[in-house]
């Protein structure tokens, strides 16, 4: 048995705990009987994961059709990996409509139902407060001990504030020694759902009620390959340090891109050298410290807003937050800036890549569409394509672009390319096929990924790359305004 131990004391003003961190074997635990409430993109994959790692798992939607599909063994979302995971262990999955049935048989319920962001810029509980009323109310015919895990994102507050009075009003009796409550949100991306919640760095459970935490934790190692840090806190704790890792990750891209636009000022300059020199320092780490586009998805901009308006309704200062968002926000700006210096108005644009990343057909909050709505804004004729976001995309670029079947359709003849999205696909790019059908205009390659390499890039095509001083760029006034 390989055994790590890792502990860290946690105090505050408000509280006496201190918790022991993560003693972790890797000893196969005895399987659980465990209820996924929610089968969208996250809830898939975690009912398949925990499938895996040998639970028998009912998963639960509103969704007729999703019920269907994943009962019928068949993926209900476009997740690499899926599929083959669920096809390996169907037998241990089932899914239903009936909250009720899910909850009398089993004993955790993860609940993964979306929180969207609200008016306020804050998380609404619109649809995650129905589903614990319900599972309440499925709760009190049973007299056995259940865990409900909230694994949506929340804001800070919320688990022991409005879902624990939901929960407890439902049930008809406090939490406690029946019924535990704790917050345990994924830190994942699309397009690598699957291996993120196998290889953790990190496993977040709050909860005021240590039977209940233990056996998140236990459920947690159950599936995870990696020896991840696992953080047992207090409840706002864990949900303040939800908010605070990806806004983090935020900035760091924010950072690496303002240095990048520095970097494109001044002659021979390399903000990808700068970058990965700066990375080697302990302090600071490579991770996400790659000039690049703007980021993108269902979580990063929403969190980031989210913890800047937390701290804004608090009365804190939130000024780096803020300028993070500013920072983002500028990059399909900056992107325009660049296209405006390579073509005049009226010129043929490709953009290469919709989806927020590669791997996924999400286009939530993508660079690619927000890039094109903006070149056509500005009176460019943009022709777009991606590898999987196609369908996606429909109506939101009717009006703004020529949506093409094929690669080659969308850089045939275009007087510039943009790379917006790293797929793979794009780093095979033949940049031959730009000089066919030349037209009047020059033609200009801006790779936002570093995908090309420079020498393959024949005279008559200029190549423009992100964060480099190879075509230096005067005062724009086009700069990040002041947060």
């Amino acid at each position: 048995m390989r055994e790590s131990l890792r502990a860290r004391l946690c105090s505050s003003a408000t509280s006496d705990f201190v918790y022991v961190l993560s003693t972790k074997d890797h000893r196969t635990p005895s399987s659980m009987n465990v209820s996924v409430v929610g089968l969208g993109k996250l809830g898939s994959p975690l009912a398949t994961v925990l499938a895996s790692a040998g639970h028998s798992v009912m998963g639960v939607d509103t969704n007729e059709r999703v019920v269907a599909m994943l009962a019928s063994g068949i993926s209900p979302v476009p997740e690499p990996g899926l599929q083959e995971l669920l096809d390996a262990n169907c037998e241990r999955l089932t899914a239903t409509t009936s909250l009720d049935e899910a909850i009398a048989g089993t004993e955790l319920t993860c609940v993964i139902v979306p929180t969207p962001t609200g008016s306020n810029r804050e998380f609404s509980l619109e649809f995650l407060l129905p589903a614990v009323t319900s599972i309440g109310k499925a709760l009190r015919a049973k007299r056995t001990r259940h865990v409900v895990v909230i694994t949506s994102t929340v804001m800070p507050g919320q688990t022991d504030g409005p879902i624990q009075e939901t929960l407890e009003t439902a049930l008809g009796e406090p939490l406690g020694s029946r019924v535990g409550l704790c917050y345990n949100p994924e830190f994942i991306a699309l397009g690598s759902v699957i291996r993120d919640m196998q290889r953790p760095d990190l496993v977040l459970i709050g909860s005021s009620h240590s039977w209940a935490a233990d056996i998140v934790e236990r459920l947690a190692g159950s599936f995870c390959e990696s020896d991840p840090f696992v953080a047992k806190l207090a409840t706002i704790d864990a949900e303040i340090a939800k908010l605070a890792v990806n806004t983090f990750v935020t900035t760091k891209i924010s950072y690496a891109n303002m240095i990048a636009e520095i970097c494109e000022r001044l002659p021979g300059a390399n903000a990808s050298a700068v970058t990965e020199a700066i990375g080697h320092d302990r302090r600071i780490g490579g991770e996400y410290l790659r000039p690049a586009t703007a980021y993108g998805g269902p979580c990063f901009p929403r969190d980031n807003v989210a913890l800047t308006a937390l701290a804004e309704r608090l009365g804190a200062r939130a000024e780096i937050a803020r300028a993070t968002h500013a920072t983002n926000e500028h990059q399909i700006t900056r992107l325009v800036d660049l296209v405006e210096r390579s073509a005049a108005a009226g010129a043929t644009v490709a953009v290469l890549g919709l989806s927020y990343k590669p791997g996924t057909p999400v286009i939530e909050v993508s660079a690619g569409v927000s890039l094109a709505h903006a070149l056509s804004g500005h009176g460019f004729r943009v022709r777009v394509f991606d590898p999987e976001a196609l369908e996606q995309v429909g109506r939101d670029l009717e009006t703004s672009a020529h949506v093409t079947a094929s690669l080659e359709e969308a850089v045939f003849g275009a007087d510039v390319v943009v790379i917006a999205t790293a797929w793979p696909q794009f780093a095979g790019l033949d940049p031959q096929t730009m000089l066919a059908d030349c037209g009047s205009g020059p033609k200009t390659i801006i790779d936002c990924w570093g995908l090309l390499e420079a020498a393959n890039v024949p005279k008559g095509i200029e190549l423009v790359r992100i964060g480099f001083g190879d075509r230096v760029l005067p005062v724009s006034t086009s700069a990040a305004p002041e947060a």
